[in-house]
């Protein structure tokens, strides 16, 4: 049984009630405009709005360090200063006239922090050379591998030792100054699955003491959303079979079998699905390389199923590029080619209460195709109901479904205003890679 204190734990860490339905977009200011600045990303905000974003998580705006940076422009994530801006995006003030328009039109502000390292230049390399990890010859290193012992490759950063108390406290201090002096409404935390997980279980309690808080975890740690506090961390599992299933390695029946293994891991919060983000675009290569003519199928699907879309900067225009990252490379924004096909998905989590995050939605249910490459699935919550059918493959496809439970007129959501009539067996002819997405409200 549960004391009174961890119960009132659990209610103090529970995701904000105003995430339920909520998008995130994944804001990379370098490259979103030629003067990437926080005054000329203010036009953005209301179109980002009507597209139905409601977080923005901005990729770190901190001073970069010089010392051993990497690249023209070095790593948005060799953190000089946590508490300041880069003066290539503009004063403090300019940024928290940024987050007073985006709170004007009722959107969130997350930031990218790096809690792990530092740059090699940051004051704490002089003032508190404690707060860092040495070598058997007393020198601070860069993040090392626990279970190799080798470097992770990232020269440009310097670990930090969170066996050391002071510098744990130090960081809590950082995170709370955001959301004291400037009302940020939350924190992305990079590499989150290196630093040990009783931080977390005493720093978001202490944030959450301040200001009710949105944290993503770049993880997929059942412990840091089911105690430390974490609303949503990475949907890595999905993201890879998805690919997967792209390449033709996997198959469509493959996403039931892990949603119901996902299941047994977690009881609270939601991960954060996606197509694509700063990582993949860079690294990996761009939604069209990695999905091709499924780029959009796939899209429906991570905005569908439990847990909260992730739309990257320029997927809207589409992006088909892969940015480069250590020195600028503008999306070069122009026509918003798929803006309304984003408007359209992510507006479903407004109005049909069985597509919101967590436990605020409906659980998926999935249909028997007997065939692999066709994945149907339905959710309802309080008498809203959707549907889904998609062709995960290049080829054809014809089924027969048994729809029984399910009959009704459905709102075809890409049928440019039709409807649809679902009776207890449903057949559907589908092209390659096509998804049908039915809704219904009360």
């Amino acid at each position: 049984m549960e004391d009174s204190n961890s119960l009132a734990n659990s209610d103090i860490l529970a995701p904000p009630n105003w995430a339920k339905d909520a998008t995130i977009y994944e804001v990379n200011l370098r490259q979103y405009t030629k003067e990437a600045t926080f005054k000329s990303f203010l036009p953005h905000i209301p179109r980002l709005k009507k597209m139905g974003i409601d977080i923005l998580w901005f990729m770190p705006i901190y001073p970069i360090s010089k010392k051993n940076r990497k690249g023209e422009l070095g790593s948005y994530y060799a953190v000089q200063n946590y508490t300041a801006v880069s003066e290539e995006h503009g004063s403090l003030d300019d940024f928290k006239e940024m987050v007073k328009a985006i709170h004007r039109e009722n959107m969130k502000i997350i930031l990218d922090f790096v809690p792990n390292h530092t740059g090699w230049d940051h004051v704490w390399i002089k003032e508190h050379p404690e707060y860092y990890t040495k070598n058997g010859n007393g020198e601070i290193t860069d993040p090392l591998d626990s279970s190799t012992g080798k470097s992770h490759g990232w020269s440009d950063v310097a670990d930090l030792d969170y066996s050391n108390i002071e510098m744990r406290r130090a960081i809590t201090a950082e995170l709370k100054w955001w959301l004291t002096e400037c009302d940020v409404d939350g924190f992305r935390m990079d590499v989150a699955y290196l630093v040990p997980t009783d931080f977390w279980d005493t720093c978001i309690l202490e944030l959450m003491q301040t200001k009710k808080v949105f944290m993503l975890a770049e993880s997929e740690a059942p412990h840091l959303r089911n105690v430390s506090g974490f609303a949503a961390d990475y949907g890595w599992k999905l993201h890879h079979l998805m690919t997967a299933i792209a390449k033709g390695t996997k198959n469509a029946r493959d996403i039931e079998k892990w949603i119901k293994e996902n299941r047994k891991q977690y009881t609270k919060g939601y991960h954060i699905h996606f197509t694509t983000n700063h990582d993949e675009n860079s690294w990996d290569g761009t939604e069209f390389e990695k999905y091709g003519d499924g780029h959009k199928a796939f899209a429906v699907l991570t905005a569908t199923l439990d847990g909260m879309p992730l739309v990257y900067s320029g997927q809207e225009e589409p992006l088909k590029k892969r940015l480069e990252f250590f020195k600028k490379d503008l999306i070069g924004f122009q026509n918003y080619a798929y803006a309304d096909f984003y408007r359209e998905l992510l507006s479903l989590k407004k109005k049909n209460k069985a597509l919101r995050n967590g436990v605020e939605g409906g659980e998926a249910t999935f249909l028997i195709t007997n065939n692999q490459d066709v994945v149907a699935y339905s959710r309802e919550k309080d008498g809203d109901a959707f549907f889904a059918v998609f062709n995960l493959s290049a080829k054809q496809q014809s089924i027969e479904l048994s729809t029984q439970g399910l009959e009704g007129a459905y709102n075809n959501v890409f049928g440019n205003g039709t409807t649809t009539s679902i009776a207890r067996n449903s057949k559907f002819d589908l092209k390659p890679w096509e998804y049908l997405v039915f809704e219904k409200g009360n």
